[in-house]
């Protein structure tokens, strides 16, 4: 078996550095998992945001363009969710892998 490359492994284990003070303290340090798992986070609370809005003006306004709309965007939001389960797992289960060979 072959060892992991030990530059890609403290690749993973890399703190995400910012120039920014403001984003230090706004808790924006940390690995770059934790910064990709963040940015899927950011992307959920878009999405609902959105739903959000296309739901508050459902109000007397039920024709089937907008209820397709919201569906659509409640899809998106399905789709989103999965993706980011399914990527954070999986690059999870690879920093698991790599711990536990190097």
């Amino acid at each position: 078996m072959s060892n992991i490359n030990p530059s890609i492994a403290s690749l993973a284990m890399t703190p995400v550095t910012s120039q920014n003070e403001s984003r230090k303290r706004e808790g924006a340090g940390g690995t770059w998992f934790e910064a990709l798992a963040r940015a899927w986070g950011a992307a959920l609370d878009r999405q609902a945001g959105s739903i959000e809005e296309l739901s508050a003006g459902l109000e007397g306004n039920d024709t089937p363009s907008a209820i397709t709309e919201l569906t659509a965007e409640s899809l998106k939001m399905g789709f989103l969710s999965n993706s980011s389960h399914t990527a954070i797992s999986a690059i999870g289960e690879a920093l698991s892998t790599m711990a536990r060979k190097s």
